[in-house]
């Protein structure tokens, strides 16, 4: 059986159907290291090597911060200056750290709070998103020009297919992994960390192996060497709660899930999950790279740094609604999507969440009438507990070529549809 694929699976027909001396599929996954936090130390030079924390709000220090550099240059500002995350106060969340913080068990999506009294020295500072995705793009591209059929999975990491690329088989893909971490590093200054497998459930896995600057190089025969002494949380796709379950039915590790029959591990989690479950111990990964993923819908939302009142704070929330449409829109515009599902979230102090949405007759990136339907959709929820998260989504996406032709084409039969419906 071979290359990662279970029988039955299209893939594997696939490879079944070409010659024998087809090459082996070789898959990679890139993740940049600390991607944000690198970013940073590119602007804050000073910093390497110390605790560093990204996340939270706009504060105060962040602006102390950007008048300093407004009056020099970011590399000669002193760590002294820098804020403190010990002095941090408020509800925000850990974005990325350094490594040097990751060593106090400081992580992602940890409370700015936890984290102050596991690392207190560690500097703080404000996400930069412009920055990230120029970053992004960048090593993106790069990437491309050697390796074009690539899946991009977010800002910092993809997938990409190595087996019909010129040295790809070579060193089954380290030569070309070096090559695209030296391009990498060479155009940005950034590192990365690559694995290459027989499939995209191995090759995440095996990106994480030699962290950070690392390549790591795996085949289907170093399954049970190499990943089932592995905690079953190391599977893309295993949760907290999963995991829970799986250690109370004495599952521990990716070998002790794999010795399990796939009828008991159904029995347990379902028929899709327990499948799943079955051939993720045995490295069985069917999935493509997929070169072009349409994006579902375009949100953004925050979390305050207090419990907001819709009375009380109504100014103050309706600044933040208001920025969070036009986020949305520029997102949008920046995308080249329309999108006619408006949407809006909510997350009270009680962390009970609530959603409510609408559909437009016609597809907008409008910020004006994204903040309007949203609004109407605000208005459908009762409003006596305090709210710690707002979020704006817009789906139904199209692209805005798509739309323009159906603007040209589709939406003028529909009205003439609808008006000989009326004279009826």
């Amino acid at each position: 059986m071979a290359r990662g694929c279970r029988p039955g699976c299209i893939e594997n027909q696939d490879l079944m159907s070409t010659p024998l001396n087809a090459p082996l599929r070789r898959i990679a996954h890139l993740d940049m290291d600390a991607f944000y936090a690198s970013v940073e130390l590119l602007r804050y030079p000073q910093l390497k090597g110390l605790p560093v924390v990204i996340g939270g709000g706009r504060r105060a220090q962040n602006d102390d911060l950007q008048a300093a550099q407004d009056e020099r240059a970011p590399h000669s500002i002193p760590v002294a200056d820098f804020p403190r995350l010990k002095d941090y106060s408020g509800r925000g969340v850990i974005t990325t750290a350094t490594y040097a913080a990751r060593q106090f068990g400081v992580g992602s999506a940890m409370g700015l709070m936890k984290a102050a009294r596991l690392c207190p020295q560690a500097i703080l500072l404000p996400v930069d998103f412009a920055a990230y995705r120029h970053y992004s793009r960048t090593f993106k591209d790069i990437i491309l020009d050697i390796a074009p059929l690539m899946e991009d999975r977010g800002i910092d990491e993809v997938y990409i297919d190595f087996t019909q690329v010129p040295g790809g088989q070579r060193e089954g893909g380290r030569v070309l992994a070096r090559l695209i971490q030296k391009a990498i590093y060479d155009a940005t200054a950034l590192t990365c960390s690559v694995g290459v497998a027989p499939n995209k459930l191995l090759a995440k896995m095996a990106s994480e192996f030699n962290k950070p600057n690392g390549i790591a190089i795996v085949f289907e025969d170093d399954l049970e060497g190499r990943f089932w002494p592995l905690a079953c949380r190391k599977i893309n796709g295993i949760g907290p709660k999963a995991d829970e379950k799986l250690q109370q039915l004495g599952i521990h590790t990716i070998g002790e899930l794999a010795q399990k029959d796939v009828g008991w591990l159904i029995d347990h989690f379902g028929q899709k999950t327990g499948a799943w479950m079955f051939d993720a111990a045995h490295g069985i990964d069917c999935r493509p790279v997929v070169l072009e993923s349409e994006p579902v819908s375009i949100s953004r939302e925050t979390t305050f740094e207090r419990d907001l009142h819709a009375v009380r704070d109504r100014a103050e929330l309706g600044a933040i609604f208001t920025r969070l449409c036009e986020q949305v829109a520029q997102d949008l515009q920046r995308k080249g999507y329309v999108g006619k599902t408006i949407g809006i979230k909510l997350r009270f102090d009680d962390f009970k969440s609530v959603t409510r949405d609408l559909t437009l007759p016609d597809h907008t990136f409008d910020a004006a009438t994204i903040r309007h339907h949203a609004g109407l959709c605000l208005k459908r929820i009762a409003l006596q507990q305090k709210l710690r998260l707002l979020g704006v989504r817009v789906g139904s996406l199209m692209t805005a070529a798509e739309h323009h032709l159906w603007r040209q084409h589709e939406a003028p039969l529909q009205q003439v549809q609808t008006a000989m419906d009326l004279e009826t």
